[in-house]
């Protein structure tokens, strides 16, 4: 399975999403998203996904702490105990055996990133 991992700020928009999403995910046919349960009910995030219309995986913040990143941001280290929250989701959500396909990737207003991981079972 191929997943794209979604990390955004409380301010980001569907347009963030969107620009984030779509510089990670260049010709990769991505299959699902996720990212931190505690984004559910976001606005953008639920207006960004009925757009996409693909299954959408809520990662628990110790299944995200335990994945190992390709880049490193304090604050997703300090918050979620991981160096990228889009990374860990994407990888967490591909299941055992995941890699990264496409690390992070940071839309340009800085408030929303993305990270495609290919999946070995969930």
């Amino acid at each position: 399975m191929i997943v794209a991992g979604i990390g955004f700020s409380s301010a980001a928009t569907v347009d963030s999403l969107r620009a984030a999403f779509d510089r990670a995910t260049a010709g990769q046919a991505v299959q699902a998203l996720a990212t931190p349960a505690g984004k559910q009910g976001h606005p953008a995030l639920v207006a960004f996904t009925d757009d996409l219309a693909l299954p959408l995986h809520f990662i628990a913040t110790d299944d995200l702490a335990g994945q190992r990143t390709l880049t490193c941001s304090t604050r997703s280290r300090a918050t979620y105990g991981t160096g990228s929250v889009a990374e860990a989701s994407a990888l967490a959500a591909a299941g055992t055996g995941a890699r990264l396909t496409s690390p992070r990737q940071i839309s340009d207003d800085r408030l929303a990133t993305c990270a495609v991981a290919i999946g070995g079972q969930t």
